[in-house]
Parts: C-alpha cells; structure tokens; sequence
C-alpha cells in the first residue's frame, strides 16, 4: 500500500510543500510552465484533466523534464487514470471518492490522493488502505478549522488541502501536522498563461516557494 513511509512520490510532494495545480489548454505551454516553476524549487506539479491537452501536457513534461515529479489531477474515471500513467503521470490525485478509480490504483500499484471532503470518506480511504487523501475544497469546507477537528480522530492521516489556498493563508496550513503539502491554484492563473507571461508566473512560484521553505 502508499504509506508515507516507502513512496517516493508523497515524499516529493511534502518536500516541495505547495504543488501548483496546473490547467493547461495549449500542450506547447506544457514544457515552459513546468521549467518556469521548476527554476523556481516548484519541482512537483499537478496537471488537471480539466481540457482535452492534459495528456499531452504530462507526455511533453515528463520526456523534456524527467526531474519534475507529475500528478494528474481531476481524474474522474479508472480510464482516465490509464490515460494518465500512460502518458506519464507518477500519482493520480482526483476530487473527490470513486472507488472505481481508486481500486484500478491500488490494482495497478499507482499513487492515489483521493479527495475528501467528510469524515467518513476519510474512513473510507482509511480501509483502502490510504494515509494521504486531498482536502476538497479546503477553504469552503472549513479550512485549518476542520482539519485542526480531524487531527483528534485520524491521527495518523495526512492531508492535501487544495481550493481556496492562497499565499496569505497557505503558510497557516502549512504549520498544521496533519497537512503533508498543498495544491496551490493561483501560481499559474490562466490569464498569465493566456498571455505567455512566464515571468509572472515564475515571481508568483518564488513567492509560493519563500512561503513553503521560510
């Protein structure tokens, strides 16, 4: 099973500490965006199956920067998640709980960060042998409050809060020890991406880095 003890990946993810969650539409803006966040210590990234050039987003990053640690995010199906590792993903993290999704992981011994939004989808991901889930959407569903009333019943549970993190709060959850790294959804907003403004994106990754790494 993924114990945070002996998986690799989870072990990239708490390093980098926040992991900028990525929606990319032009596979050509794949390989500049990972560089641009990698130059700045952003070494772990999420590419979100929100548009039909996720795919190919994960296949020209993991070719062109091998030393960049890749998750698919919002993956909803087990064929997705194929997709995924196909293409190149090391770890599926998807939003919320589907056991179709999360059984063809373990099956296939692939990293899985489920999202959980209540205590019993956390027991769930519990008996499935799980100790990493994602908090989805962290900020709405209570932020560092609900994760600071989680840490009494699952103690050895680590989170992923990601939604509503923002570098004006992200060190407070940061702090907690329940909370193993979190996805950061400002660092590469698609406005820049739109623009091709790289260096904007790479000054917010310096920020996001100088509040993981104080």
């Amino acid at each position: 099973m993924f114990s945070l003890d002996y998986t690799p990946i989870f072990h990239q993810l708490h390093s980098t500490k926040i992991i900028p969650v990525l929606t990319i539409s032009s596979p050509s803006d794949a390989v500049p965006l990972a560089a641009t966040l990698a130059e700045q210590g952003l070494n772990a990234v999420e590419i979100t199956f929100r548009t039909e050039a996720a795919a190919k987003a994960i296949s020209e990053i993991a070719y062109s920067l091998p030393q960049v640690t890749l998750c698919a995010g919002t993956v909803l199906t087990p064929e997705q998640a194929e997709l995924a590792v196909r293409s190149g993903a090391q770890a599926v993290i998807s939003p919320g709980i589907n056991p179709e999704t999360i059984d063809w992981c373990l099956s296939n011994h692939v990293p899985i960060i489920p999202g959980c939004a209540t205590p019993s989808e956390v027991e769930f991901c519990m008996r499935r042998g799980l100790s990493l889930v994602k908090l989805f959407p962290a900020a709405v569903l209570g932020g560092t409050a609900l994760l600071n009333a989680l840490k009494g019943p699952y103690p050895s549970m680590k989170f992923m809060p990601t939604g509503g993190i923002r570098p004006e709060n992200a060190a407070e959850y940061l702090q907690l020890s329940n909370v193993w790294c979190c996805g950061g959804t400002w660092i590469a907003p698609q406005s820049l991406l739109n623009d091709g403004n790289f260096g904007a994106i790479g000054s917010l990754a310096a920020e996001a880095f100088a509040i993981a790494h104080p």
